[in-house]
Formats: C-alpha cells, sequence, structure tokens
C-alpha cells in the first residue's frame, strides 16, 4: 500500500520507491526519525517485498512501472543522516522503476506484481 510522501526528486522517466518496513529499520539505526523525502525516495510502500520486483512490472493505481534496480544509497547519507547514515541504509535503499506507462498514483493505492504483462503495444 502506498503510504503519503512529499518529495520533489521526480525525475521524467523513474521513481524511486522506498519500503515502509525498512524505514523504521533506519530509523533505529541513525536513532532519529527519517522520511521518505530525507531518502530522496519518491514513494513509501508497505506490505511487499520491493525487492522481489526488480525485473517485474507491476502496477501503483494508473500507472505501470518496471523494477529496474536496487537503489544504493549515496553519500549524501551522511551529511542528511549523521555518521553512520550510509551503513544504515546499505540493503535498506529502496528500488528504482522505470515508469512504463504514466497514470495517476494516490495514498492508498495497492502495488500489483503483472508478471503477464506484455510490453510490446
Amino acid at each position: 500500500m502506498l503510504q503519503n510522501v512529499k518529495s520533489a526528486f521526480f525525475s521524467v522517466n523513474s521513481i524511486t520507491l522506498l519500503q515502509q518496513e525498512h524505514l523504521s529499520v533506519i530509523e533505529k539505526l541513525t536513532c532519529q526519525e527519517i522520511t521518505a523525502a530525507m531518502l530522496r525516495r519518491n514513494l513509501l510502500i508497505s506490505g511487499i517485498n520491493l525487492h522481489a520486483l526488480k525485473g517485474q512490472h507491476f502496477q501503483i493505481g494508473a500507472a505501470i512501472l518496471l523494477g529496474t534496480g536496487f537503489c544504493h544509497p549515496c553519500s549524501r547519507m551522511e551529511s542528511i543522516l549523521g555518521p553512520g547514515g550510509y551503513n544504515a541504509m546499505l540493503g535498506h535503499g529502496g528500488l528504482t522503476a522505470r515508469i512504463i506507462v504514466s497514470g495517476k498514483i494516490k495514498t492508498g493505492d495497492t502495488v500489483i506484481a503483472l508478471p503477464d504483462y506484455d510490453n510490446s503495444n
């Protein structure tokens, strides 16, 4: 399920997703409250293993996306989260996805795997 995230880091053809369950791990490791926007992620998702969507098509709202890779932390995490921020993000950075079909996404939308999606249209 999509959580409420306000972020200005949208790309023209790709987005980044963070798993809600990982956000709480990062908070524990850094001993501070963290938002997805602080981590430069566009969407906060709960209830699904985002890593399982790498290389897969999936739908959120009216948008169809393709999981293209893991979102590894960058050196900015040290300045944003403080010392140890980069290490806290390792393995918890989320997923990057290419936008295949643009469409409206809203808070509460469900993430739906599309194993049989035909991209030839």
